[in-house]
């Protein structure tokens, strides 16, 4: 997504859990010749959000977009997964999102404008086996989506989601290669026969934030190869 951004000519500001990838990926955007603003941070650390979007916001003077991307998988059964596993999952892609967007959205307020895109998730539009936590997230998500599109629709603010479906990901691309059989059914159920790639998502991030969406809101929109089809 942030590789899709800065092709296009936008200012970049970014963070992460991993100082290490935080500086090489900020080296490779640096490459574009736009602005990159990147610290460590984390979507469940107040403190951290609030500092790195206060010093993004005095050396800026503005935010214009945020894309809610921070996500992780903790996959078990109902009667086997652990409340750890369940409380991790709800906190990083639920509470994250909330997070985020209850910071960021302040400043866009006063500017009377902005963009917000959540991703969420194919399986937050018809629930997946063994997904009972992340699933809950991605619903909710599509759930915060309508809801702010409706608040701050007539504040000049539009919030969309981007739902991916099988997206060769390092996630992903783990748990599909280390089970052939579960690969060969996500792909059976793709009319299009094959993974996305991460660019598929950040084209229509891009799009979704983008002017030439100024009149889109509320808009949930699987990115998916058809996987959704008849869900």
């Amino acid at each position: 997504i942030t590789e899709d951004f800065a092709r296009a000519g936008a200012d970049v500001a970014f963070f992460s859990r991993n100082e290490k990838r935080v500086n090489e990926h900020s080296n490779f955007l640096s490459n574009f010749g736009n602005k990159v603003f990147s610290r460590t941070a984390d979507v469940l650390d107040l403190k951290s959000l609030d500092d790195f979007t206060s010093e993004l916001i005095s050396e800026w003077n503005g935010i214009d977009i945020l894309i809610n991307n921070a996500g992780i998988t903790q996959d078990a059964r109902l009667i086997k997964m652990t409340e750890d596993q369940f409380d991790a999952v709800i906190d990083v892609n639920l509470k994250g999102v909330f997070n985020c967007t209850q910071i960021v959205v302040p400043h866009m307020l006063e500017a009377k404008k902005g963009a917000i895109v959540n991703a969420s998730s194919v399986v937050g539009l018809y629930g997946n086996f063994g997904q009972t936590n992340y699933a809950a997230t991605k619903f909710g998500v599509i759930g915060f989506t309508k809801t702010w599109a409706r608040e701050f629709g007539q504040k000049g603010i539009r919030v969309n989601a981007v739902c991916p479906g099988f997206i060769a990901t390092e996630m992903s691309a783990k748990a599909l290669n280390n089970d052939p059989e579960r690969k060969n059914k996500a792909l059976g159920r793709t009319p299009m026969g094959f993974l996305g790639e991460p660019k598929d998502i950040g084209t229509t991030a891009l799009f979704l934030a983008s002017d030439a969406a100024k009149y889109i809101t509320g808009v949930v929109l699987p990115v998916d190869g058809g996987n959704s089809i008849g869900f």
